[in-house]
């Protein structure tokens, strides 16, 4: 869930002159730089996934702002690596 002020602050820009839209909405181009341990994360994901680094930036961003969500609420987050393996605490640093 997107917090009240940044959705009416995405409203407003989507109604900018020259946003450019796609079959989601209005796109926002931005220039990112990433470090290289980042880097080489995104050829990894996208070597796994096959999606184009846009989507894997796009669905990353997603995935990070939903963990912040349910860590800002008091949750925590567990992983297993297998299905019978122990979990362990998901840490966001």
């Amino acid at each position: 869930m997107i917090p009240a002020t940044a959705a009416a602050n995405r409203d407003a820009d989507a109604k900018a002159p020259g946003r450019v839209w796609d079959r989601n909405g209005p796109l926002e181009r931005v220039t990112v730089n990433l470090t290289a341990r980042a880097a080489l994360a995104l050829d990894v994901a996208t070597g796994l996934t096959g999606d184009t680094r846009t989507d894997t930036i796009n669905r990353a961003l997603q995935i990070y702002a939903f963990l912040k969500q349910v860590t800002a609420r008091g949750r925590t987050i567990y992983i297993g690596e297998a299905a019978d393996s122990e979990v362990e605490r998901f840490k966001i640093f």
